[in-house]
């Protein structure tokens, strides 16, 4: 038993390691592309002022638009007032959306929290991946994502909603079956044993075409 607890942990913590790299590359993208659109500000400028110039007002409005598309193309979706939370919901907003997945986000986050990056990292990060995953099981015009995070009076509350098929999961041993293999429930077992590390609160609800898992951190 003592070595199959080993192994466990061992693949955990393999896991855990694999989801940082995944999470810090999706953020690094993210923030490769605005720095990209910052240095081409003076080139994009230089257009304008040569089209100002020739008196083609036409053409500056037109160029105007079309940097107003591309800025809101980079531009972060979500602004909670911390900045480890924002990369990690904008980057995996940024992949929902490509995966024609409609997000509805309400985030408020104080800018100092008492939990760990990582931690919060590991919690956000696979619950929007497990969120994701969902919603590409069913047809592109049901699949949503909600998204709630504020303060509830010492407690930092955290809410993700997202489209499932239309069967109500099943529990095992009090938890909800995982039905995308080991690397799934690894990530299920991560989220737990932060929470319960830091003294928090976890709550799974499992409906016909949805599923919500709650989380309740003190700070």
């Amino acid at each position: 038993m003592r070595f199959f607890n080993q192994k466990k942990r061992k693949q955990i913590e393999a896991y855990q390691a694999e989801l940082m790299r995944i999470h810090y590359n999706e953020v690094e993208n993210m923030y490769e592309d605005m720095r990209g659109w910052r240095h081409d500000f003076k080139n994009h400028l230089q257009i304008l002022k040569g089209l100002a110039i020739q008196g083609d007002l036409k053409a500056v409005k037109e160029y105007l638009d079309q940097l107003e598309v591309s800025l809101i193309e980079i531009e972060p979706r979500v602004k909670t007032g911390n900045k480890m939370t924002d990369a990690i919901l904008n980057s995996k907003i940024s992949l929902a959306k490509s995966n024609d997945i409609e997000v509805i986000a309400d985030a408020h986050v104080p800018v100092a929290l008492s939990t760990p990056e990582t931690d919060l990292s590991i919690i956000i990060g696979n619950l929007l991946d497990n969120a994701i995953e969902s919603n590409l099981k069913i047809s592109p015009n049901e699949r949503f994502i909600r998204i709630y995070m504020d303060m509830k009076n010492t407690q930092l509350y955290l809410s993700i909603t997202n489209a499932a098929e239309p069967i109500k999961k099943k529990k095992m041993s009090g938890i909800f079956a995982s039905t995308k293999g080991a690397d799934h429930g690894l990530g299920l077992i991560r989220i737990d044993e932060v929470v319960e590390r830091h003294g928090g609160y976890l709550k799974r609800n499992s409906e016909a075409k949805a599923f919500t898992t709650e989380v309740l951190l003190p700070q």
